[in-house]
């Protein structure tokens, strides 16, 4: 099976993981009707209600980055803050970070699945350990700003217990069958501020109070189409 080589500050040291799968999980709500809120947002846009809530997408190994320029065809782009589960080989190699579900908004009203795939998903070059945040997992706190007009407009700030609870991500995946050895997980995103909007840049934080840190990532979104003369 192919692998990718990844990078990862935990603690301070650097550790290389290999990674040979990934999956972003869609429509992660804890909450019932925040969840059919975030579904009317996208029926807004064009996009048809999901078959199964929550729902698994497996995507390709070549679109995970740890870059900070990610491109893109068309305007119509977005990202959105997700909390991120890694696994390692072993059994006691959990780690989480923040990462970006970027995705192409029209061709979400035709094919969800390929809107994914179709777009890079970052995301950042450090992480904690999953047992060092597990006793306080609800209280880390995802957030997201975008970067429209030379300035940055805050886009989505809300604690994570507003997504499906760790146990009840476990429960999902192995009802699934999904291996998690070497594989990362786009776990779930916060509600948007007012909406969806694009810009040239997006940065997004997951924040642990309880530590007092937090991982910030930002990157650039290049459209290939806004280079070529018409």
């Amino acid at each position: 099976m192919d692998k990718k080589i990844f990078s990862l500050a935990l603690n301070g040291k650097k550790k290389e993981m290999a990674i040979s799968r990934v999956y972003a999980i869609g429509y992660a709500g804890r909450d019932k009707k925040k969840t059919m809120d975030h579904i009317k947002e996208l029926e807004e846009i064009g996009v048809p209600r999901p078959i199964e809530i929550p729902t698994l997408y497996p995507l390709s190994l070549n679109n995970v980055t740890q870059n900070k320029v990610i491109e893109v065809v068309g305007d119509k782009t977005s990202g959105e803050a997700e909390i991120v589960i890694i696994f390692g080989g072993r059994t006691d190699e959990i780690y989480v970070t923040v990462g970006s579900d970027h995705t192409d908004r029209e061709l979400e009203a035709t094919d969800i699945h390929k809107s994914k795939q179709v777009c890079q998903k970052p995301f950042a070059t450090k992480a904690w350990n999953l047992k060092d945040v597990i006793q306080h997992w609800d209280l880390l706190e995802l957030s997201s700003d975008i970067y429209i007009n030379h300035r940055w407009i805050p886009y989505q700030k809300d604690k994570i217990s507003s997504i499906l609870s760790l146990e009840d991500i476990m429960k999902f995946l192995e009802r699934k069958g999904v291996p998690l050895a070497n594989s990362i997980f786009f776990s779930g995103t916060v509600p948007l501020k007012c909406g969806f909007k694009y810009g040239e840049q997006f940065r997004m934080t997951i924040t642990d109070p309880i530590h007092k840190r937090n991982i910030l990532m930002e990157y650039t979104i290049k459209n290939l189409l806004g280079s070529v003369q018409t």
